[in-house]
């Protein structure tokens, strides 16, 4: 991937830096923003308008959030123990100020979150049914923090390895109850907020079924992927709203303009399998590569940008009980985070922080002992894996294929970063960040 002007890219353990070199959701459904103000008006409550004591607002001109779906704390010391051993710590649990945050969604049946009701709690504050993307339990559109910004003449950017059209980034720029709506998710992106950059997977719901795109139907990896749209070629619509559209890697290392869509897969940008049984883990474009793309554009607005940066293979993982691809993906995620602090340094006026929709897995860090129960399936043990800088070993134990209810660590740098430690609920991480880019009033 061509180096990135303007940006230094660190490694996961600091080792190398690189030189680099609120419109309408749309026809189906509308909002108004007022409606849902209220967590905004508590949130300026709680926190106030704050000085720095030099006459300065803290006011977050730019907010990276970044996401490991699936990441409950045992998974992010899962990362830290197999890739820097246990005297060092993850660039993730670097940052100043740190916290944790409950998980619970508002669903009558199921007592533990999914992705989308846990991004949507991140995305607009208010807690939701499992399933539902950018609406209330009511059903009703809640407006979001992408949007928010739009409004406000911010640039905007969704950036992951799952399909764009995912329950975690269309919870910050669309508006389903249902979240495997994805071609309509597409759809209101491009007549809603339309952010200047939307990077990821899931070509296959943007093409209508029988039109392939770059990426062509039933690739041998996976013979099920082909093209599935229902609202048309949205890919030339885009186009024609002056997106500049990419599928691979040189592509975006050449794209130009201040409009960037790119897809890079059929659906994910991994293959989430069981472990041996043609799991992969090599997207087209590293996640660390799309998020230096982001920033190169993003960072040209003048007012300042939202960026929601997602590392989806942690969670995909962690349901088929692959420990090794967890941990590779923990591994591109905590790039990410070093190249953001990066540019946190260097922009200090931006707000960086790294959280968990929700856990996956169950997992557990144990001994290698012979005579532990292995158990099978979604509760077999994985390993052993080495420890770096210790002749040791470890094994995970897994104890469902499904989400968990634990609570998920959160670390945060920048103005307003502050209000993000400690214990707090999944929305407050909404209500502090939006009062961290609109400290004098709402967005």
């Amino acid at each position: 991937m061509a180096a990135r002007k303007g940006l230094l890219r660190a490694g996961a353990a600091g080792a190398t830096i690189l030189a680099a070199a609120g419109a309408a959701v749309g026809s189906t459904l509308s909002y108004d923003a007022a409606q849902h103000d209220g967590a905004g008006d508590r949130s300026a409550a709680r926190y106030g308008d704050r000085d720095d004591g030099h006459g300065h607002r803290d006011r977050a001109r730019n907010v990276i959030f970044i996401q490991g779906d699936g990441m409950g704390l045992s998974a992010r010391e899962l990362v830290r123990v197999a890739t820097v051993g246990k005297d060092d710590q993850l660039v993730m649990d670097s940052l100043e100020h740190a916290g944790w945050t409950a998980t619970d969604s508002a669903d009558p049946e199921d007592a533990v979150t999914d992705s989308a009701a846990g991004a949507t709690a991140f995305a607009s504050g208010v807690r939701t049914y499992n399933g539902a993307v950018g609406v209330d339990a009511d059903g009703d559109p809640v407006p979001t923090l992408l949007e928010r910004a739009e409004r406000a003449g911010k640039a905007t950017g969704l950036v992951t390895t799952a399909q764009i059209t995912d329950a975690s980034p269309a919870a910050f720029g669309a508006h389903v109850p249902d979240r495997a709506d994805q071609s309509e998710i597409a759809r209101q992106f491009l007549d809603g907020p339309r952010p200047e950059v939307l990077l990821g997977g899931g070509e296959d719901w943007w093409f209508p079924a029988g039109e392939p795109g770059a990426w062509a139907d039933n690739p041998a990896k996976d013979p099920t992927e082909q093209s599935k749209g229902t609202e048309g070629n949205l890919v030339e619509r885009a186009q024609r709203l002056g997106y500049t559209y990419v599928s691979d890697a040189d592509g975006l290392a050449d794209a130009e303009g201040r409009r960037l869509l790119g897809l890079f897969a059929n659906e994910e940008m991994f293959e989430q399998r069981n472990e041996g049984e043609g799991d992969l883990y090599s997207p087209e474009v590293p996640l660390v590569d799309m998020a230096a793309t982001a920033l190169d554009v993003l960072s040209r607005d003048r007012d300042g940008f939202f960026l929601l940066l997602e590392e989806e293979a942690i969670d995909e993982f962690a349901h088929r009980s692959n420990a090794t691809r967890t941990i590779e993906a923990g591994q591109a995620l905590d790039d990410t985070v070093a190249l953001a602090l990066e540019f946190q340094r260097e922009h200090p006026d931006t707000l960086v922080l790294v959280v968990g929709d929700h856990a996956t897995g169950g997992l557990a860090i144990e001994n290698v002992d012979a005579e532990d129960e292995s158990g099978a399936g979604a509760t077999a043990e994985d390993g052993p894996f080495p420890i770096p800088g210790t002749d040791l070993e470890f094994t995970v134990d897994w104890t469902t294929g499904g989400h968990t209810g634990e609570a998920t660590p959160l670390t945060a740098q920048g103005p307003g970063a502050e209000r993000l430690g400690g214990a707090q609920l999944n929305t407050d991480v909404h209500d502090a960040v939006l009062r961290a880019m609109f400290p004098r009033g709402r967005g």
